[in-house]
């Protein structure tokens, strides 16, 4: 049922425009190889490296990964009964969330070392930082807003597009005050006000990436490029990550 709802809702912006991203409102400026093994979960750029958590039970992993070669420089397996999705740096601390454990494992960032572990309510879906709080989808229309060093919840902001709830927020990547967020099982990245939820666009993403490879899944994955202008986009099982250009990207990434 939510996944009807959310293709609802999203098929009536594209039939407002007006907000909504036209396939032709990005340019593809580089191509980078990418594990096609990865079921890329958490995905942002720091310290030179791409970080990336991967999940699917018995294959799930955090790991450092050099973005021209897309060789994995180094990562750290999760017990194989834990499933590891969305990933945020906060504090100099390396946040990973596991899907339906409850658990998020907290690393050192250039090791990979395993420091802490802290419990959580419901699913973990994706994650990121405004620099104050962690910020946690769940799967539904909800960003989560957490203390760092508890969990605890601080406030909860649902994501809305004329009154309508964009459900199923996958993998997040916080932008000038904007969190911008795929929508599981479809090619949109959402930009959504961090303070209201309100849905300040969408960006339709159907001709990134159009003859897949057979094993390549859905799209999912978000990172500001090192220049902090483009954005790094790839999927589960991609073997292909993408930088783009939103035009005008003055506009719209704002860091």
């Amino acid at each position: 049922m939510e996944s009807r709802l959310t293709v609802f809702a999203l098929v009536a912006v594209a039939a407002c425009g007006g907000e909504r991203g036209a396939p032709d409102r990005f340019d593809v400026t580089a191509r980078y190889p990418h594990d096609s093994a990865a079921y890329t979960q958490g995905l942002f750029w720091a310290d030179s490296v791409l970080l990336e958590s991967t999940g699917r039970y018995g294959h799930s992993d955090v790991r450092r990964v050099d973005l021209t070669s897309g060789r994995v420089l180094a990562k750290h397996a999760l017990a194989a009964d834990r499933f590891g999705e969305g990933l945020a740096l906060f504090g100099g601390r390396l946040y990973q969330l596991t899907w339906q454990s409850g658990i998020a494992y907290v690393y050192e960032p250039k090791t990979l070392a395993l420091v802490d572990s802290l419990r959580y309510p419901g699913e973990g879906w994706g994650l990121t930082t405004d620099g104050k709080f962690l910020i946690l989808s769940d799967g539904s229309d909800s960003l989560r807003f957490l203390e760092p060093a508890t969990f605890r919840v601080q406030r909860v902001v649902h994501a809305r597009y004329n009154d309508q709830p964009i459900q199923k927020l996958n993998e997040l990547e916080y932008v000038g005050g904007d969190v911008l967020a795929n929508v599981y099982e479809s090619n949109w990245i959402v930009r959504i006000d961090a303070k209201s939820g309100k849905v300040r666009e969408i960006l339709d993403f159907d001709d990134l990436y159009p003859k897949r490879a057979g094993y390549a899944e859905v799209m999912n994955g978000i990172s500001l490029a090192p220049d902090g202008k483009h954005l790094l986009l790839t999927g589960k099982m991609w073997p292909v990550l993408f930088q783009v250009l939103l035009r005008p990207a003055s506009d719209t990434l704002r860091p």
